[in-house]
C-alpha cells in the first residue's frame, strides 16, 4: 500500500505539472529535435555577422585604396625631385576619385593670392567644370569672389560646408561650376599658411571623416613636397655657386701666374733689350764711322801713284766695303728700332701722350709680332701686305698703348691663320694677314684682317668680354682684345669693330681721333 501511495503521490505531481504548463504550447522538439526560438536567434546572428563583414571588407578596401594612393603619391615624389606638377596632379587626382568628388583644385598661397597650379575632375564629370577659363588662375585677398577661400585664408582651418549654395550664394564655385559641397583642407608649415587642397561635388553630400583624414594626409605631404623642392634649389644653386666660386678661383689662379708669367717676360724682355742696346749702339756707330772712314781712305788713294787696273780695284773694294757698312748700318738701326720697341712694350704704365705716325707705327708692330711669332715657333710662316695711306698723317695718342693693341690683334691674326692651315685638308692654303690705314679726315682708319678660321656669331658676341678665350688652357689669358677694346674705345675715345666669317676670315677696324690733347691717359687694367 505504501507503493501504491507513492506511485499516486508521483501521478499526482505528474498530472499538477501539466495542468501548470501554458495552453496550446507544443512539444518542446519537433520532429527533427531544434527548437524553433534557437533557429530564428541563430539567423538574427549570422545576418549581423554578415553585415559587419561587408562593413568590415567595405573599410578594408577603402583603407587599401588609401594606402595605395598615398604610396603612389610617394612614388611620384620620390621619382620626381624637385618636380612639383606631377607630385600635385598624383595628389589631386587621387583625391579626387578615392572622396568621390566631381572635381577638384590645388591652390598655393602667394602673399595676397591663392593661385590654382593644378585642377582635376572626376572621369565621370565633364571637364569643363574645372578648366582655366571658368575660375581665376588666381584668388586675390579679400577673395571677394571666393569667401570659401577668403575663410581658409582667415582661419588656416578646414572648410567644410555642407551646402555652398545656401552659406556663400555668391562664391564663384558655385555659380560658375555649379558646386553644392565643399571641403578645402589647408597646407600648413609651421602655422604659417603654404596652400589648399580643395574637392567638391555637384550634390549635396558630406564628405567622411576618412576622406577629411585622407585630404588632410595629401596636404601634409603636399607641404613636404614644396619644403623638399625648396631645399633641393637651394642646394642645387648653392653647389652651382660653389663651382662658379671654384672655376672663378681656378681662372683667377690662372691669370695670377700667366700675370707673373708676363711680369717676368717684361723684365727678362727689357733686361735682355738692354743688354743688346749697348753692343747695338757700337755696331752701328762704328759702322756709320766706318762708312765715312772709306771717303777718307778714297781721298788719300788719289794722291798714291797706282797704275790704272790697281786703282780700280781698290776703288771696287772701298765701294763694296762701304755698302756692307751702309747695310750693316739700315739693319742695325732697325734692330735698335726693335729694341726700342720691346723696352717700350715692356715698360710700366701708359707712357707718353704725343702725335705719332699712323703708318710708322702699324709697320712696327707688324715687324714686331712678326719676329716674335718666329722666335716663339721655329717655322712659323705667313705672308704679310701692307696698304698704307700715304695721306694718313699723324695722330695725337700713347704709342706704347696703340702698340700693345695691335700686337694683340696682330698675333690673334696670326693664331687663326696659322690655326685654319693646321685643319686645312690640303697645302694649297697660305696663311695671310694685312694691314691697311686710310685717312678719314678727323679720324683715321687701321685695319687688320686675316684669313684664318673666322669667328662665329655666339663667340663674336663675347670677344671683348675679359677672361673670355677660345684658345686652349696655357694658350690665352682672355684679356687681350679686352685690353684692346679699352685702350681704343676708353683711353683713346676711338671705336673697335669686327667684320668676320667662319671659315674665311676676321677684320678689326679700328678708328681713332687726330687727337687734341683731350686722350683720357688711364692705362686699362
Amino acid at each position: 500500500m505504501t507503493r501504491v501511495v507513492k506511485t499516486g503521490n508521483k501521478a499526482a505531481k505528474a498530472r499538477a505539472r501539466r495542468r501548470s504548463a501554458p495552453k496550446g504550447r507544443k512539444s518542446a522538439k519537433t520532429k527533427c529535435g531544434i527548437a524553433p526560438s534557437v533557429t530564428r536567434r541563430e539567423a538574427v546572428s549570422v545576418a549581423d555577422l554578415q553585415a559587419q563583414l561587408e562593413r568590415r571588407t567595405v573599410e578594408l578596401d577603402q583603407a587599401l585604396e588609401q594606402q595605395t594612393a598615398t604610396s603612389e603619391v610617394l612614388q611620384v615624389i620620390s621619382s620626381s625631385p624637385g618636380e612639383l606638377g606631377p607630385v600635385f596632379e598624383a595628389m589631386l587626382e587621387n583625391a579626387v576619385r578615392i572622396c568621390s568628388a566631381s572635381f577638384g583644385t590645388l591652390l598655393l598661397y602667394e602673399g595676397d593670392r591663392l593661385r590654382r597650379v593644378a585642377r582635376m575632375a572626376a572621369q565621370n564629370v565633364p571637364q569643363s567644370y574645372a578648366p582655366d577659363q571658368e575660375t581665376p588662375p588666381h584668388f586675390i585677398v579679400p577673395f571677394d569672389g571666393a569667401p570659401s577661400l577668403g575663410r581658409l585664408v582667415e582661419t588656416k582651418a578646414l572648410v567644410h560646408i555642407a551646402d555652398i549654395a545656401t552659406e556663400y550664394p555668391d562664391d564663384l564655385i558655385y555659380k560658375v561650376a555649379a558646386a553644392r559641397t565643399v571641403l578645402i583642407v589647408p597646407m600648413l608649415k609651421e602655422s604659417e599658411l603654404v596652400g589648399a587642397f580643395a574637392v567638391y561635388r555637384k550634390e549635396v553630400q558630406e564628405f567622411s571623416d576618412k576622406q577629411v583624414k585622407l585630404l588632410e594626409n595629401f596636404a601634409a605631404q603636399a607641404v613636404i613636397a614644396i619644403e623638399n623642392t625648396r631645399l633641393l634649389r637651394e642646394l642645387r644653386e648653392r653647389t652651382d655657386d660653389l663651382t662658379r666660386s671654384l672655376d672663378d678661383l681656378r681662372a683667377a689662379q690662372d691669370r695670377l701666374v700667366q700675370t707673373e708669367k708676363l711680369a717676368s717676360l717684361g723684365q727678362l724682355t727689357a733686361g735682355i733689350a738692354h743688354e743688346i742696346k749697348n753692343p747695338l749702339n757700337f755696331v752701328n756707330n762704328f759702322s756709320a764711322l766706318s762708312a765715312e772712314l772709306t771717303d777718307e781712305l778714297n781721298d788719300t788713294l788719289k794722291a798714291a801713284a797706282l797704275n790704272d787696273k790697281l786703282r780700280e780695284e781698290v776703288n771696287e773694294l772701298t765701294k763694296l766695303l762701304k755698302e756692307n757698312l751702309e747695310k750693316i748700318v739700315q739693319h742695325g738701326k732697325r734692330a735698335d728700332s726693335i729694341v726700342k720697341n720691346m723696352l717700350l712694350h715692356s715698360r710700366e704704365g701708359p707712357g707718353e701722350q704725343r702725335p705719332a705716325d699712323i703708318n710708322s707705327l702699324v709697320d712696327e708692330s707688324l715687324n714686331l709680332a712678326y719676329h716674335g711669332a718666329r722666335a716663339e715657333k721655329p717655322g712659323f710662316s705667313i705672308t704679310l701686305q701692307r696698304d698704307f695711306d700715304a695721306n694718313a698723317g699723324a695722330a695725337e695718342l700713347f704709342p706704347q698703348e696703340i702698340t700693345r693693341a695691335l700686337l694683340n690683334l696682330i698675333s690673334n691674326g696670326f693664331y687663326a691663320a696659322t690655326r685654319r692651315k693646321a685643319e686645312a685638308a690640303d697645302d694649297t692654303f697660305e696663311p695671310v694677314l694685312s694691314a691697311a690705314t686710310k685717312n678719314l679726315g678727323k679720324t683715321v682708319e687701321i685695319r687688320i684682317r686675316d684669313n684664318g678660321v673666322g669667328i662665329s656669331p655666339e663667340v663674336r658676341e663675347k670677344i671683348f668680354d675679359p677672361f673670355f678665350t677660345t684658345k686652349p688652357a696655357g694658350e690665352g689669358t682672355g684679356l687681350g682684345l679686352s685690353m684692346t677694346h679699352d685702350i681704343i674705345v676708353k683711353q683713346h675715345g676711338g671705336r673697335i669693330d669686327v667684320e668676320t666669317e667662319p671659315g674665311a676670315f676676321t677684320e678689326f677696324i679700328i678708328t681713332l681721333p687726330r687727337g687734341d690733347g683731350t686722350a683720357s691717359g688711364q692705362r686699362p687694367e
